[in-house]
């Protein structure tokens, strides 16, 4: 990665298996699983587990704001509060013009459409509540932390299915190599546990029944969940010219595109972009330590992401910790990223692989150490998180320690 070095000084998250970074990662660290029976309205979905977010505390938002706001909104505002204060950055003392915010969203204010649906064809009224759109549109997070937070650099919203807050962390740290910013919020948040967004990827028949067991052999597709996770991203040189606690480096950034099937995953798309990735961080295959795979529990996805982890990493491949800890929080589609990156820091301070857990049948085809079911001390100095997309979309990150 040229030009300016990029690290990352704040962390916030909301999602099924907690509601701030610190619970997140602890409940990796102990392979506590968020994911069960939906409290949502079902009607006739045959699905019924996912990972729904509990109770927030929404005191510290701006009540006049609250009411502008879809679900997917609050929580990607409650976790860039969390991030701010975590990196200890006062938005008021920074000029305004050199802050952004960069949030990747798969699909949209789903509760506020739903809630429209609702009231149009159940109860009769003749309009959507007025402020649908606004609640709704992909780049509404984005505009929310501008507003909450006062940050009036680059703001825009990202959006490439499962690997949107990859992307969006990508482009923020673009943003700050190319010198249009010094401070940017970057991560993603969805909110998908809605009827009508459950119902169409029931069609698509990779929903899990039970759980959500990535490389198992008795895996039967991914699950579901709500969630949200925001990183603050600075310059080293602000960083450092403010006091920040620096928590790891955005060494490289590697984006593809299969440009083969619209679901159907290649081999050839997801190695191309760890090898792009690879590439801009002037690193051998055999300097990454651990690798938050995409891994989301469906049985192609999961036996592509290994043939593409081998096609990279070679022989190194079998000395890799592997992990997808979707088996715990479930699958946030555009918000996943930026909650797995969660996992890559921390494995980096603090020496320990999340564990993949509900691992109960070793798969030939998925021949990694996928660090079953139990946390794994481990030095690492370099970790790379994945992201693999619909419509053949690929964003990997890869961080180191400082």
């Amino acid at each position: 990665m040229t030009g300016r070095r990029i690290v990352i000084t704040g962390l916030g998250g909301v999602s099924a298996i907690g509601a701030d970074a610190e619970t997140i990662w602890q409940s990796m660290r102990e392979g506590r699983s968020g994911l069960g029976p939906l409290t949502m309205e079902r009607r006739d979905l045959k699905t019924n587990i996912g990972g729904e977010v509990g109770d927030v505390d929404i005191s510290g938002l701006d009540e006049r704001r609250l009411v502008t706001m879809a679900r997917y909104s609050l929580y990607a505002a409650l976790a860039a509060g969390q991030a701010i204060e975590a990196a200890g950055l006062d938005t008021a003392a920074e000029d305004p013009a050199r802050m952004g915010a960069i949030v990747g969203v798969a699909v949209w204010g789903a509760d506020a459409v739903d809630q429209s649906y609702r009231e149009i064809f159940l109860e009769g009224k003749k309009r959507a509540h007025i402020l649908t759109v606004p609640r709704a549109m992909p780049s509404a997070p984005a505009g929310q932390l501008s507003m909450h937070y006062g940050l009036r650099g680059p703001v825009f919203g990202v959006t490439s299915a499962c690997s949107s807050s990859n992307h969006a962390i990508a482009a923020a740290a673009d943003q700050l190599r190319l010198g249009r910013a010094d401070v940017m919020l970057a991560g993603g948040a969805d909110t998908p546990l809605e009827y009508g967004i459950v119902k169409v990827w029931e069609s698509l028949r990779v929903l899990g029944r039970e759980a959500c067991r990535p490389f198992s052999a008795d895996r039967d597709g991914l699950v579901l969940a709500d969630g949200a996770g925001i990183a603050v991203l600075e310059t080293l040189d602000h960083a450092k010219a403010r006091g920040a606690p620096i928590l790891a480096e955005v060494i490289g950034c590697g984006l593809s595109a299969d440009a083969s099937d619209i679901v159907s995953p290649t081999v050839e798309g997801p190695a191309a972009a760890m090898q792009a990735c690879l590439d801009d961080a002037g690193l051998p295959a055999d300097a990454v330590d651990y690798i938050n795979a995409h891994g989301t529990a469906t049985k192609a996805n999961d036996r592509i992401e290994t043939l593409a982890i081998r096609s990279v990493f070679g022989a190194h491949a079998d000395t890799l910790a592997v992990s997808s800890t979707k088996s715990m929080h479930g699958h946030c589609l555009g918000a996943s990223g930026a909650i797995e990156l969660i996992a890559c820091v921390n494995a980096i301070r603090q020496g320990v692989v999340p564990p993949t857990i509900g691992y109960n049948v070793p798969d030939p085809e998925c021949d990694l150490d996928v660090t079953p079911n139990d946390a794994r001390e481990r030095n690492v100095d370099v970790a790379m998180s994945n992201a693999f997309a619909f419509g053949g979309m690929n964003a990997v990150i890869a961080l180191r320690g400082v």
